[in-house]
This record gives C-alpha cells, sequence and structure tokens, in this order.
C-alpha cells in the first residue's frame, strides 16, 4: 500500500470513529436533545450539568475511548515507509475533527477534550500526565470546568516540546491546544465577566 493511502485510510477510519455522537446518545436516552439545552454542546460537562452526573462521566470515558482507539486503528495498518509518528498524527487528527465536527449531527460536536486525552493516553503518557495535574489543580482550586481544560491545553504543546517528540507531533499537539482554547473563547469571555458557570455536585 501506498503512504498516501494509507495516511488517507487512518484519517477517515478515525473521522468516523471520532464523529460517533456519545454525548447526544446518552442524553438522547435519557430523553434529552443536548444540542437544545445548555451550552448546546456534546461534550461530558454540559450533559452532566444538564442530564446528570453518571451520563457525564459515561460521555467523558466514551468519548476518550473514541481518541485511544483511533490510535490504535493505525498500528494495526502494515508496515510501509510512513513514518509512525506521521500516521499517529493522521489518527489523532482524524479522531479530533470527528469528535468537533461529527458527520452525523451536521458536523456540529464538543470541544475536543475528551477525544484528546483518550488519543495522548495511548500516544503521549507522559504528556498527558502532565497536562491532567494541571486540570486537577485548577479544577481545585476554583471549580471552572472551562479554566482547567484551558490550562490543561496551555500545558500540552509545552510538555510535548521539552519531552522532544517528533516535530509533525508537536505541531498537531500546539494546533489542536489552540483549536480547543478557540472552542472555549465563549467561556473565557464570561469567566472574565464573572458569570461562568461553576461546577457543583449533583447526585443524579
Amino acid at each position: 500500500m501506498s503512504c498516501q493511502f494509507l495516511f488517507f485510510c487512518a484519517l477517515l477510519l478515525a473521522y468516523v470513529l471520532g464523529s460517533i455522537p456519545f454525548g447526544f446518545l446518552v442524553a438522547k436516552a435519557r430523553g434529552t436533545n443536548i444540542l437544545a439545552v445548555g451550552s448546546g454542546n456534546m461534550g461530558a460537562t454540559n450533559v452532566r450539568r444538564t442530564v446528570g452526573r453518571w451520563a457525564g462521566i459515561s460521555v467523558f470515558f466514551l468519548d476518550a475511548a473514541k481518541g485511544f482507539l483511533a490510535l490504535h486503528i493505525t498500528r494495526v495498518f502494515p508496515k510501509s515507509a510512513l513514518d509512525p509518528s506521521v500516521l499517529a498524527a493522521a489518527a489523532l487528527t482524524g479522531a479530533f475533527l470527528g469528535h468537533n465536527f461529527s458527520i452525523f449531527l451536521k458536523f456540529r460536536g464538543g470541544k475536543g477534550v475528551s477525544v484528546t486525552i483518550g488519543g495522548l493516553l495511548s500516544l503521549m503518557p507522559n504528556v498527558l500526565f502532565i497536562g491532567l495535574l494541571t486540570w486537577v489543580v485548577v479544577f481545585a482550586a476554583t471549580r471552572f470546568v472551562s479554566l482547567a481544560s484551558v490550562c490543561f491545553s496551555l500545558t500540552l504543546p509545552l510538555c510535548s516540546y521539552l519531552f522532544a517528540y517528533p516535530f509533525v507531533l508537536n505541531f498537531l499537539i500546539l494546533a489542536i491546544s489552540a483549536f480547543i482554547i478557540g472552542r472555549h473563547l465563549s467561556n473565557i469571555r464570561r469567566l472574565i465577566a464573572g458569570t461562568e458557570y461553576r461546577f457543583e455536585r449533583r447526585e443524579t
């Protein structure tokens, strides 16, 4: 198989996998159209806020699994002259784009944090560990999921560079991080205005 064909296959398969709208499906099973409530986002945070805690937790792990499995798909591909880091980048890119622009939801989707976590668990576990540690510290101190997610995203490209990953992966992580932060611009504006949603315990 040619390098271009393998790259396209990895990108396409990961995109379809990433497009599976678990947030929409879980919320629909509970009688809620997640695209019409809360922030209108199908991510775990909005599902948790509008449907319930366990629904949100389920969506988080299902979305993370999309990123994780997308990276593992490439490991069963036949060996070729294509650099493994390029193939991995294609898979993570596909899963990320699918999650954010789902073909099943007229190209609507989430913000990409969960699927990125799943992909990095397979691709850059050391980078992910530092990013998650940052997320936990910021969230524990502020109770703002959005702020923790932005800080998580800022941490990733720096750690990826410091751990000397290949350029294509460093560039991809930088692009993904910038995109995630861009997706949170409305949250950032609400944080500045003091109107952002603060995470509270809920037993549903």
